[in-house]
């Protein structure tokens, strides 16, 4: 599927927000199954970015303290996160599904060694119905990470377009793959 990837300085901190929007040949049921914040969900199986993910806690059934690892990227230039973050999930009358995010802090998730603790500010994807398509779902999503250390602004400039472009690709496979 095509993928468009834009990006715009955030607000929030003194990165940028990227976008990214593409069509997966799924149905958002499909493709919700594979990118929903859930331990032990697929994700941890196909997205490069995503090394672990556990719940610290369930404040109610939409909404929990979430930690993800990442593993080293970027030809081992960007050493392996973690990121604390409160989630909430919705689903919408229409059918979309929306997993939102920003980052907090935890006195159950204090900073691990080896991993250099990062920042999402607020950023999610929805999984949005095409009308007259189930087989085929609008991803729109949204990232304002702060990698934390002390990578030149370059190389984290360089790393997020192709990541979001890699994470859209390896989905499109992942769900052919959960539909087999």
């Amino acid at each position: 599927s095509e993928v468009s990837v834009s990006w715009r300085p955030s607000a929030e901190f003194a990165g940028n927000v990227y976008r990214g929007e593409g069509i997966v040949p799924a149905s958002p049921q499909d493709v919700w199954e594979c990118i929903k914040p859930v331990a032990g969900g697929p994700r941890t199986r196909w997205d490069q970015n995503v090394k672990d993910f556990e719940v610290v806690e369930a404040i109610s059934d939409t909404v929990s303290v979430c930690r993800t690892t990442t593993p080293s990227a970027f030809m081992k230039i960007i050493s392996p996160r973690e990121f604390v973050d409160v989630v909430l999930i919705k689903q919408y009358e229409d059918g979309t599904m929306l997993s939102a995010a920003t980052n907090v802090e935890h006195p159950l998730c204090l900073p691990q060694p080896n991993f250099v603790r990062g920042f999402n500010y607020p950023c999610g994807c929805f999984c949005i119905p095409l009308p007259g398509e189930p087989d085929r779902t609008q991803l729109l999503s949204f990232f304002q990470t702060d990698l934390g250390g002390y990578l030149p602004q370059t190389v984290v400039d360089s790393f997020f377009p192709t990541s979001i472009a890699g994470f859209y690709s390896n989905l499109t496979k992942a769900v052919k793959t959960l539909k087999a």
